[in-house]
């Protein structure tokens, strides 16, 4: 389930290391504790699963892109629709990935959860996300636009050009923005989630070594 700066403090990489895994695990949590994620972050070049109860976005575009994937492989691409809000809140957000057949533990997924009270929801400005896959329980826009030029959307935060200039979306494809989107039960597999700010309220980190997922 990116921002005119579309980067920040990445674990993309997460993917790939996990060797040894339990480093990389307490170095991403130690990072969570200090705070040193809440500006901005993202997962990339591998699958992961987003789910929440509720997401209530202003200012929402959608539109067509391609994500890299890792740099390790750049062969790596994958067609994506990136959903863009100005601002959004969250509650009951849960963020897995899946890191398969690692030694001695076999299948390894980080899961993040946060919002899970409704009075202090999850906090998000700029938020992108790079999904190829959507469901939810109900789907409501207000004063919606379908069809629109991406590169001409305006109630949003708006395409990335750097992407634009590296090919990666096109400014003359298809878009769709809405004032306003609110999503029940929502469902998603992603390539990549960034934020300019990110506010994790209720923030819990857990390691599964039995590849237990958000759904």
């Amino acid at each position: 389930m990116e921002s005119q700066v579309r980067g920040g403090t990445r674990w993309k990489r997460f993917a790939v290391v996990m060797v040894p895994s339990v480093a990389a695990t307490a170095c991403i949590g130690v990072a969570l504790a200090q705070g040193a994620l809440a500006a901005s972050f993202s997962v990339s070049g591998q699958q992961f699963k987003v789910a929440a109860e509720s997401l209530h976005g202003y200012g929402f575009e959608q539109y067509g892109a391609v994500d890299m994937g890792s740099t390790v492989n750049k062969d790596n691409v994958h067609p994506v629709a990136v959903s863009a809000f100005n601002k959004a809140t969250i509650t009951n957000l849960c963020q897995s990935v899946v890191t398969p057949k690692v030694p001695f533990f076999g299948n390894v997924s980080l899961i993040l959860r946060a919002g899970t009270d409704p009075n202090h929801p999850v906090e998000a400005s700029k938020l992108y996300i790079d999904l190829d896959d959507l469901q939810t329980e109900n789907a409501t826009f207000s004063n919606i636009n379908i069809g629109v030029a991406a590169g001409s959307m305006t109630k949003g935060p708006g395409i990335n050009q750097d992407e634009v200039k590296a090919g990666k979306t096109n400014p003359n494809g298809f878009g769709q923005e809405a004032d306003e989107a609110v999503l029940t039960k929502v469902r998603q597999t992603a390539w990549a989630t960034t934020a300019a700010t990110f506010q994790l309220s209720g923030l819990h980190m857990s390691i599964s070594t039995t590849g237990e997922e958000c759904y």
